[in-house]
Order: structure tokens, then C-alpha cells, then sequence
């Protein structure tokens, strides 16, 4: 969490109390307002959004509060009943900045009104930062143009109200205007204030009222979340097209956003959001946040949903002289090279340099060779340029051997380099350099341990086939994932990251269904992205419906 703003600072601020009515838009925290995160940034307290879907809202939760301070105090809107305003304005009159959390805006299709007219009875500073309403949010996400021609008329209707009893349905049906529709199917078990007609209901309505049976219509639900669906029919066909849309595995809950009109039509043309390749899918990656940080990131901008599991912790060498011995080599000139073969690698040298009060120029005069993007790009962090990397198409040490020059006692001032690598690595690496007639310090610069288990909901996901795709990024993770979770299903698709880690898979009984073509986390992101969308185009080719892999019919775990 951000702890920029420290709790004596931001009680200092709020002695008065402050109210903030945050619209938290149609789906996660990159959606929200700059002034929304500075208000959550700044909270003592954040009450949470209300929201029907249990798994929903603890994914908004964990996206939301990460903006705030590590001391806030969170209160759960679903469990105060109708009395949120009360304690809202309790806990203001305290001192506290109190942040309330909507969905969508404040103001549009929610009671923010109410709270900001409570505040200025009470004499409570209040703000209001607005947020993207999903009344034209979700037409965005599905592709749907509501003002695109000039002229155009766009009407938006609340059906949630007495259940769209106020609403005039064979007038809103008269004019051409696009209509845009909030909770036309809300739930059943919705208090009988928001619940909507049901979309029978509503397009016999709307014909009756004098829009044709032909008149294009879509149905967007959580629209701007990677659960988002959307079908599109005539006002003639909708009910039926939805239960065939369900039948196929696409269901479309309630409530949802319906729109009316012509802009429907263009809906599978422009549709981009849902088309992205990896759209909805739960992709197990096994490593820790701090790691899968920028593959994170690349696979959501393909539509993934990526949930780090660390399969390996990484630990200290049991004794600490090699590398106390390494460090003083550096500075002292013993070496004439150092391969880092990881990450961890490079880290394990920096921290110890760094606990001497040393940096980078104590690689001075010693040439530096890595094996793969990130590895470079931790050692240009650190502000050193690599000197030799191994071809892109073998990001290996076997890869880097091909390309170590060989020892020449006339050009080489010292025969000696220094190998920090992991205490499972292997040796193809220090063999290779070695027979090359240079002398190899091969030192544990850290020790890989197998991480503890996962909660059992994600072990049984793993298992029972609720992830879409594993991301296999070494050997070790393979070995480790298995043993501390078990063997994916045979319908989650299974991509590794090089031969050796194939091996490796193939050994455990998995089929491998992607492989990077060269060994780094974002060629790996980008090949798996590739695989779904060759997928999603067969399916489309085919007349079929696009599904993911956790969709499909399961059978059996993989055997060995």
C-alpha cells in the first residue's frame, strides 16, 4: 500500500472531518479518477462498495485499498444495512477523513445525494470526486457508439426503480433516441425498489410502443471487467439469444446494461475489449508480486485476469564467506568477469555491496555477462552496461557459452570469473567457461526453497481446472508448483518459458501447449497471447462459440 502521506500528517489535516464520495467507475481501480486515488491515498477510514457478486467485490476491495495508507480502517458497506450515512458521519465528526466508495458516479445511478445532503445538515466538509458511470461505460467497453453521428439522442432510464413502473415504456419507445437502460433484469431477490421488469418485459414494451421487432439491441454486463459479456440481437430476439448465449457457456447475469437503437448494431464490429486474446482468462503465474510485477501488467493489457503463486522462496546462503570473499574480490581485481545468470543473482551482489557501503564502481575494470532480458535489465538498474549476452534465439548458459570468448593468457590480464548463481543452478555454465581455460569462482549467492502451499481454494483451482493457462518460467517451478499444489487440469494450457523447462514439464506428465521462442517472461506472455488468439479465431472460423479453456468440457488431471 501507498504510505506517502503519514497518519500524524493526515490526522493533523482532518481535525475537522472530511467526507469524500469517491466514484469508483464500472470495474478496477485503473479506472479511477486521479483525485479519487489522491481521497483514498489520504483516508483514515474507506467504506467499500456494495456489490451482489461476493467474489466481485473482494477483487475491487484488494485494488482499491491498495491505493491507501497501510493504517486505514476499512469498513464493509454490505454489512451496515441501511445505515452507512449514520456512520459515516460518526466516524467524520471523530476527526476522520471518511472516503465512501460507489460505484460508477456518486451522482448517476446511485445515492450520493444523500450522504452530501446529510453532510451540510450536519456542517461536515464534503467533496465529491465523480466517476466513469457504467451507463456510458459499458457501451464503450462492448464497442458501442451512444453519440457517434452528429444529431444523434441518447436517452438513459433507470428500470430499477419500483420495479420501471414509473417509466413510461411506450413513450420512451416514441423518437428514435438511443436508449440506454440500467437494471432492466436486476435479481429476483433485489428489494422490490430495484428491481427491474426483465427484458421480456421491456422489448414487448418497446414494441408495443412503436420501435420495430428489427430494432438492434445489446446487452452489456459488468461492462469494464474482464467478466464482462455482451450479446447483441433485435428487440425480436433477444430473450431467445441470451438463453442460447447462456446454453453455449457465455451466461449473462442481472442486472445489466441494455442499449437500444441503431449504435447496437455496430456493437460486433467495434467490439474490442472482449475480443483481446487472453479475454478473461486466470492465469496462474508462479511467482511472487514483486517479481511478476511487469508480466502482470502484460497480460492484463491482453485481458487476462494474472494471480501470482510463489512456488520458490528465496534465501541467504547458509554461511555467508563465499560471498563475503566475492565481494572482496570485486574491489580487489580478482576477476575479470562476472556472469549473472538471474534476478536474484544480481540482487544478491547489490544488497552485499551495499551493506559495505559500496555501488557499481566496485565493478570496475570487470566485464559483465548476463543471461536474459531481465537479468540485463537488473544490472542496468544497478547502472552497469553488459558486456555479453547469448544470442536471443539461446537466452541459456549453455546459450552464453556458445559466445564466451576463450582464454588467452596474452589479452587476459586475469583467467578468474565470478559465478553468483543460485545453489539448485546448474553446471553447463561454469563446465562450459571452464573448459574455455578460464578458472570459475562458482559461489552460492542465494539458496531457492520450495514456497508453503497456496490457500486450498487456489490448490483446487489448479487441480480442478479453474485457471485457464500456467505460466512455467524455470524448471524449479514446475518441480515446485506440483509439489506444493499439484498437477494442473488437462484443460488449463500449459506454457513454459524454454527446452528446459519443457523438459522438465513433460517429464512431470504435462502436455506443453506453448513454448516462448526465446527465454524471457514477456516473449512468454506474448506467445501464450498469440495461442489465444489463433484460438479464438478457430472458434470464430468454425461458427463456434469462444471459450476459454476452464470452459470446456473437463476430464481427467493429467497423468504421468
Amino acid at each position: 500500500m501507498n504510505a506517502n502521506a503519514s497518519s500524524q500528517d493526515r490526522h493533523a489535516s482532518a481535525r475537522a472531518g472530511h467526507v469524500a464520495l469517491v466514484g469508483a467507475g464500472p470495474g478496477g481501480a485503473d479506472l479511477l479518477t486521479l483525485r479519487g486515488a489522491e481521497l483514498l491515498r489520504l483516508a483514515d477510514v474507506v467504506v467499500t462498495l456494495r456489490e451482489p457478486d461476493a467474489e466481485e467485490l473482494a477483487g475491487f476491495r484488494a485494488e482499491f485499498l491498495a491505493l491507501c495508507s497501510e493504517d486505514v480502517s476499512v469498513v464493509e458497506a454490505e454489512g451496515c444495512g441501511s445505515d452507512v450515512n449514520s456512520l459515516v458521519l460518526a466516524r467524520a465528526r471523530e476527526g476522520l477523513r471518511v472516503v465512501r466508495l460507489y460505484s460508477g458516479d456518486p451522482f448517476f445511478g446511485c445515492r450520493g445525494a444523500d450522504l452530501v445532503a446529510a453532510c451540510h445538515e450536519a456542517e461536515i466538509e464534503v467533496e465529491v470526486a465523480p466517476g466513469v458511470s457504467s451507463a456510458t461505460a459499458a457501451a464503450t467497453f462492448a464497442g458501442i457508439p451512444l453519440l457517434g453521428d452528429a444529431g444523434a439522442e441518447v436517452r438513459i432510464l433507470d428500470a430499477r426503480s419500483r420495479g420501471g413502473d414509473e417509466i413510461d415504456w411506450h413513450e420512451a419507445a416514441a423518437g428514435g433516441a438511443t436508449l440506454v437502460v440500467l437494471g432492466a433484469d436486476a435479481p429476483a431477490e433485489a428489494d422490490p425498489e430495484h428491481r427491474g421488469p426483465g427484458f421480456d418485459v421491456l422489448c414487448k414494451a418497446l414494441v408495443a410502443g412503436g420501435r420495430p421487432a428489427t430494432t438492434p439491441v445489446s446487452v452489456v454486463r459488468a461492462g469494464g471487467t474482464t467478466r464482462q459479456t455482451t450479446v447483441t440481437s433485435t428487440l425480436a430476439r433477444l430473450v431467445a439469444d441470451l438463453k442460447a448465449k447462456d446454453a453455449k457457456g457465455h451466461h449473462v447475469t442481472a442486472p445489466a446494461t441494455m442499449i437500444v437503437g441503431p449504435a447496437a448494431a455496430r456493437q460486433p464490429e467495434l467490439s474490442w475489449y472482449e475480443s483481446r486474446p487472453l479475454f478473461g482468462w486466470r492465469v496462474l503465474v508462479p511467482r511472487t508480486k514483486e517479481q511478476a510485477a511487469a508480466l502482470s501488467d502484460q497480460l492484463r493489457a491482453h485481458g487476462a485476469v494474472p494471480e501470482e503463486v510463489p512456488t520458490i522462496s528465496v534465501e541467504p546462503p547458509r554461511t555467508p564467506q563465499q560471498m563475503e570473499r566475492a565481494v572482496r574480490g570485486l574491489v580487489t581485481g580478482r576477476y575479470q568477469w562476472v556472469a549473472f545468470t538471474s534476478v536474484n543473482a544480481v540482487k544478491a551482489i547489490r544488497e552485499r555491496l551495499e551493506s559495505y557501503g559500496l555501488d557499481a564502481r566496485a565493478f570496475a575494470g570487470v566485464k559483465v555477462a548476463v543471461v536474459g532480458e531481465a537479468t540485463a535489465q537488473a544490472v542496468r538498474d544497478f547502472g552497469i552496461e553488459p558486456d555479453l549476452s547469448p544470442p536471443e534465439e539461446a537466452q541459456s548458459g549453455a546459450g552464453l557459452v556458445s559466445v564466451w570468448p576463450p582464454y588467452d593468457a596474452e589479452i587476459d590480464p586475469i583467467e578468474r570469473v565470478l559465478l553468483p548463481r543460485a545453489d539448485i543452478a546448474t553446471e553447463t555454465l561454469s563446465t562450459g567457461v571452464t573448459n574455455l581455460g578460464w578458472e570459475v569462482d562458482d559461489v552460492t549467492a542465494y539458496r531457492t526453497v520450495r514456497a508453503a502451499p497456496p490457500p486450498a481454494p487456489v490448490r483446487e483451482a489448479i487441480k480442478g481446472g479453474g485457471f485457464d493457462a500456467v505460466l512455467f518460467t524455470s524448471s524449479s517451478t514446475v518441480r515446485n508448483l506440483v509439489g506444493i499444489a499439484g498437477k494442473p487440469h488437462n484443460t488449463t494450457v500449459i506454457a513454459v518459458i524454454g527446452p528446459e523447462t519443457e523438459k522438465t514439464a513433460i517429464e512431470f506428465g504435462l502436455r506443453v501447449d506453448v513454448a516462448a521462442p526465446k527465454a524471457s517472461v514477456s516473449a512468454l506472455a506474448e506467445a501464450l497471447a498469440e495461442y489465444g488468439a489463433a484460438k479464438r479465431r478457430e472458434a470464430i472460423e468454425a461458427g463456434k462459440p469462444v471459450l476459454k479453456p476452464s470452459q470446456k468440457r473437463r476430464g481427467r488431471r493429467r497423468k504421468l
